[in-house]
């Protein structure tokens, strides 16, 4: 019988303060960010539904590389929220050299593969030569952007992680900018350069990243904000604090790799449709990134909030945020779907879509606004799951469902049905509501709060013990839990760094 939890009030005029504090500058750099993927497929728009499908999919090979690094950005949150939290100056600093190592591995292969080897990969993704003939030429300039845009993600994560949002808005904005005007002097030939196409879009792209980069080293440099500056702590790791933070980092890298190879699958079967259905399915993933790029505001507010809350040992606290931050992102999901269904009309004829692609699009539309509501509901817990520590439980989930369901739905539709296009798609969603109920029961155990620092170790025990969950037997050091958990391993104190 779990025994009852006494609760003070909650908050929620400091709750809502901090979420938009939190939320909206994000939101808006990453609405700024989407915004500049679309700045390519609107102004290749011209161009023809060719240009415009062969960009989307390249596209596809770029959220693959997002899938192969997001592993080590939502791990390195984690770390980075949590000493914020327990003023650890020392573990943020040696975290984000450990995840900026990975995250850079990444972006040299994805950048490698897209300069040395672009046949082979518009190959996977379509068999119309015409398309991928301009996906080649796209790539073999762009890859040089991903180094760059791996760079500014690590450094955009950690200062979201202190706090410190704005700084990454201010390089969104520039990399926006700048986007737009290398576009459109290099696409049709401005200022005396040569009209290029598709690769001038692909260079604006590079030189947008070069921007945002230089934006967010300007403002680290003059607000000396010090881990980032701190080079010679970025590798002080030990062997306990290497396999602490790949413990951390695997199931989170294993979700993003595994659910990014499952989307790639799902692409594949999406690109070898008719050449309309190709370019309303790039339209619409630039048009989901809006949505995406609002909601991650709100995201990344649920993995501050809560990781801060963990870290400094309040869990009662992050535990009440929690249950309340899932429902208040679905409602603001909501809101976000209903007005892009209600502009889509001039959207879509902007991008390039007109007759039988607009339709497509636009049913591609309605569908993922009913999805989105307990789509974001999901990927809301599971942030907040590994900012308090648990990286297992949401991606065992979201694996299990992509291959066990989704991927089988997907595939025996499309080939072994011929079921309309709108229909396959719509099963690209039908595991949502059954994880839904899952991970709403994993939400209200309260055993995702696992911490990692010291501070958060100290109290978990209390925590535990008020919500019920057993502990097993004292252990050296601290206790071991029923589900496997030790706390109260020293870690070694840092000193504290007031928000700057």
């Amino acid at each position: 019988m779990k025994a009852r939890v006494k609760t003070e009030k909650f908050d929620w005029k400091y709750f809502i303060k901090h979420i938009a504090i939190i939320a909206v500058p994000v939101a808006l750099q990453n609405l700024l960010t989407t915004t500049g993927s679309m700045v390519d497929p609107m102004m290749l728009a011209s161009l023809g539904e060719q240009t415009v499908g062969a960009v989307g999919l390249c596209a596809q090979f770029s959220s693959l590389m997002f899938s192969g690094y997001w592993g080590f950005v939502g791990g390195g949150m984690l770390f980075f929220s949590q000493y914020w939290g327990a003023k650890n100056d020392r573990g943020i600093t040696r975290s984000f050299g450990l995840t900026l190592s990975f995250m850079m591995t990444v972006g040299l292969i994805f950048g490698f593969l897209a300069l040395g080897r672009p046949e082979f990969i518009m190959s996977i993704y379509t068999d119309k030569p015409e398309i991928q003939q301009i996906g080649i030429r796209y790539l073999r300039l762009v890859g040089f952007a991903y180094p760059l845009q791996v760079l500014a993600m690590a450094i955009s994560a950690l200062l979201r992680s202190i706090e410190q949002v704005k700084i990454p808005l201010y390089g969104g904005i520039a990399s926006v900018f700048a986007n737009c005007f290398f576009n459109y002097i290099f696409i049709f030939g401005k200022f005396g350069m040569p009209e290029m196409g598709v690769t001038g879009a692909a260079l604006g792209t590079v030189l947008a990243g070069v921007v945002n980069l230089l934006i967010l080293l300007v403002f680290i440099l003059k607000r000396k904000i010090p881990y980032v500056l701190e080079f010679s702590g970025y590798f002080r790791w030990d062997r306990d604090f290497i396999r602490q933070y790949l413990q951390k980092c695997f199931p989170i890298l294993c979700n993003e790799v595994m659910i990014g190879v499952g989307n790639m699958m799902i692409n594949i079967v999406l690109g070898h449709q008719s050449e309309k259905a190709i370019a309303a399915v790039a339209v619409f993933r630039t048009l989901e990134g809006l949505v995406i790029a609002f909601f991650s505001g709100f995201s990344n507010a649920a993995t501050v909030l809560v990781g801060k809350e963990v870290g400094a040992g309040n869990h009662e606290t992050a535990f009440q945020r929690a249950k309340r931050l899932v429902y208040l992102c679905s409602a603001l999901i909501g809101t976000a779907c209903l007005l892009l269904v209600g502009v889509h009309n001039p959207l879509l004829h902007a991008m390039g879509l007109s007759g039988e692609s607009y339709r497509i699009g636009t049913g591609m539309l309605i569908i993922y606004s009913i999805a989105a509501l307990i789509r974001m509901g999901n990927w809301t817990q599971n942030d907040t799951y590994r900012s308090a520590g648990d990286a297992a439980f949401g991606s065992i989930m979201e694996i299990t469902f992509m291959y066990l369901m989704v991927l089988p739905c997907v595939y025996f539709a499309n080939y072994a049905l011929r079921a309309p296009f709108l229909l396959v798609f719509a099963l690209c969603y039908v595991d949502e509501p059954v994880r839904y109920v899952i991970m709403q029961f994993h939400m209200y155990s309260g055993k995702w709060i696992k911490p990692v620092s010291d501070e958060g170790r100290r109290t978990i025990e209390d925590f535990r013990r008020e919500h019920g969950i057993r502990i097993q037997k004292r252990v050296s050091g601290g206790y071991r839990f029923a589900d496997g958990h030790t706390d109260g391993r020293p870690e070694g104190g840092a000193r504290g760094f007031g928000c700057c």
